[in-house]
């Protein structure tokens, strides 16, 4: 079965670059050492995995994805590139000293198999480090008003904090930290709210191509009534208004340390 991002993952690196913040955030959670084995699962073209093998760490870039796969092995790096799902890893028990997995639980088939299949693989002491977005925190997104279709399915794919939170249970795991992210006005990966203090974001059709939401769950209809209505808020300054309306203190995405309750 040919995978969501073969079919976007084409010029998904124009977009989809490591942001310094979000990298550092990254670095500091998971904390590596030189001497540990990490894994990056749902790596896609491996933009965050390059940059913890630039810093020295050994990491393990997993997607199942095999277009992505052939974008992440284009630069030389000591990486080691695998095909594969979360539910499904071909790692021997207790082999990886860290996971980072960002923005990837909505694309698990099984939330349950996933955590089970992280935490075996895992050393005891071992974090997993997951940033993602909750359903709550997208009610949020001013995109709603553009594009209430789209963010509603992206909203059913998006699994709750109380979801994750459950599965992590049941498999030994639970969160020891939250952190919220805000947009920042300069992220360079440009993701789904990415445009959140750049609205003219949207007009391009390759940043759109590189979000999942646009490209998969999007009807073409309702996007282009959505970037015409967009286009005639910003050009009347009725986009500041709209923003403001969509103001929370919820984060726009999360953060999530875990660690194994053995």
């Amino acid at each position: 079965m040919q995978e969501k991002y073969d079919l976007i993952g084409t010029n998904y690196n124009s977009t989809r670059k490591a942001d310094p913040y979000l990298f550092n955030r990254l670095l500091a959670l998971l904390n590596p050492s030189a001497e540990g084995n990490y894994l990056d699962i749902g790596c896609g073209t491996g933009n965050y995995t390059k940059q913890f093998d630039k810093e020295g760490y050994r990491f393990i870039g997993i997607d199942p994805s095999t277009e992505m796969l052939e974008k992440a092995k284009e630069s030389k790096s000591s990486i080691n590139w695998m095909i594969g799902k979360v539910e499904t890893l071909k790692l021997p028990e207790n082999s990886v000293d860290g996971v980072i997995a960002s923005l990837t639980l909505h694309h698990w088939q099984s939330l349950n198999r996933g955590f089970a299949s992280l935490h075996k693989v895992l050393k005891p002491g071992g974090k997993i480090i997951i940033f993602t977005a909750t359903p709550e925190q997208m009610r949020g997104y001013w995109l709603c008003h553009y594009f209430p279709k789209m963010l509603q399915y992206s909203m059913i794919q998006m699994p709750s904090l109380e979801t994750i939170e459950k599965s992590l249970l049941k498999n030994r795991l639970a969160i020891e930290k939250t952190e919220k992210y805000f947009i920042k006005s300069d992220l360079e990966d440009l993701f789904l709210y990415s445009g959140k203090h750049n609205p003219e974001l949207y007009f391009q059709t390759k940043v759109r191509q590189g979000i999942s939401s646009f490209s998969s769950l999007s009807n073409t209809l309702e996007v282009e009534k959505g970037l015409n209505s967009l286009e005639k808020d910003i050009n009347s300054g009725k986009i500041n208004d709209i923003i403001k309306n969509y103001e929370n203190k919820d984060g726009d995405y999360l953060f999530l340390v875990v660690k194994s309750v053995e």
